[in-house]
């Protein structure tokens, strides 16, 4: 038998959540499948020290605020139990385990599917049909790995930052972290306390201060509306600045790490820098950011040759009853944020609730076979 609900939101993460918790507030029941074996999404897979940069106040889902001090910035695990708190708090069928290998579209009037829709498959046999998809996996499933000269035959060990849990590991060691995010500044301040590291920027590191006249960064945001605002993926084009309380640009003007300009190319267990300089390197770690991991959209036009969602503020521009949500500078600075999925759900949603196939249904008493 083959499950039935109005909306599947394939990605139980931040994004996941917040939107089958609009989908809720809607009067529409959703199903959220998610691949991983808990709650949590990505964030059990970061690595362990990572703190929010955005206060608790400025870091909630739709409907339920961080306990505690708002003032606070979490640490990983503090969001992973309240991911898992969300999670249960919530009135959807939420399905773990389930890897999403297949969205097809369903004609309009084909056997047992009137009206069309979507037929979502996954890894272990199952299938599921609803009116409607919101591809919530997000922009961080994917890590991507930029095809540097001479990279693929680097004798020493390359890891992606997703792999990278402590700096126990890369004691004695000599790291080159590549790329200028806050992961990367993180990452690489952390490990310069065990070993001797370069950050390497194709760029000059940018920084943006983390409070501007004794407010946080996110309270200016908020309070010009330019968090929310539809401008900000316009004006944030190019390097990503670095969110910092003063520590991490200190450390930098310390040499711990060091900033260098990226390698020419890898060459044995050896960088060459620009300049020429040779110099022997255990570890190359890419804090070169992620990418969206929708391949099982490949077969429904939603995508660019590039595998790039084709949508407008995350409403597919190309499939009917698709949304996205979760995609970096979605809508705004905060659409890949925990406080920015909540708004990017909601217009997502009311945009596809307005479509059609749901007018002429209706969204009350909608029904999940089980």
């Amino acid at each position: 038998m083959v499950d039935v609900a109005d909306v599947i939101v394939i990605g139980g993460g931040q994004a996941g959540l917040a939107t089958a918790y609009t989908a809720v507030s809607r009067g529409v029941v959703p199903v959220v499948l998610d691949a991983s074996s808990r709650p949590g999404g990505s964030w059990p897979r970061y690595y362990e020290s990572l703190t929010l940069f955005s206060p608790a106040r400025f870091s909630a889902l739709p409907g339920r605020p961080f306990a505690g001090d708002p003032g606070r910035y979490p640490l990983r695990d503090e969001v992973v139990d309240y991911l898992t708190a969300y999670t249960a708090s919530l009135d959807a069928d939420v399905r773990f385990g389930q890897h999403v290998t297949e969205v097809t579209q369903v004609p309009a009037g084909s056997q047992g599917a009137a009206g069309g829709g979507f037929l979502v498959s996954t890894s272990d046999g199952s299938s599921l049909r609803a009116r409607a998809v919101v591809a919530a996996s997000g922009g961080f499933c994917s890590p991507y790995r930029p095809a540097l000269p001479g990279l693929a035959s680097f004798s020493g060990r390359v890891l992606h930052s997703a792999e990278y849990r402590d700096p126990v590991p890369f004691a004695g060691s000599r790291v080159v972290v590549v790329g200028g995010g806050n992961s990367a500044v993180q990452i690489a301040v952390e490990l310069a306390a065990v070993a001797t590291v370069s950050i390497a920027t194709r760029q000059p590191l940018r920084w943006q201060p983390q409070r501007i006249l004794g407010r946080d960064f996110h309270w200016w945001l908020t309070r010009t509306g330019l968090d929310s605002s539809r401008l900000g993926p316009r004006l944030s084009k190019g390097t990503v600045p670095v969110i910092d309380d003063g520590r991490y640009r200190a450390a930098i003007r310390a040499a711990r790490p060091e900033r260098r300009a990226l390698f020419r190319r890898v060459d044995g267990d050896d960088v060459v820098w620009p300049d020429g300089a040779r110099e022997r390197v255990d570890v190359i770690i890419l804090a070169t950011g992620f990418r969206p991991g929708l391949s099982y959209l490949a077969g429904t036009g939603a995508l660019d040759g590039r595998g790039v969602p084709l949508h407008d503020g995350g409403v597919s521009t190309s499939v009917p009853g698709l949304g996205f949500v979760g995609l970096e500078r979605q809508r705004s600075f905060a659409s890949a944020t925990l406080r920015g999925v909540g708004r990017d759900a909601a217009h997502v949603l009311d945009a596809l609730l307005r479509q059609p196939a749901h007018r002429s249904r209706g969204t009350r008493g909608s029904r999940v076979a089980r």
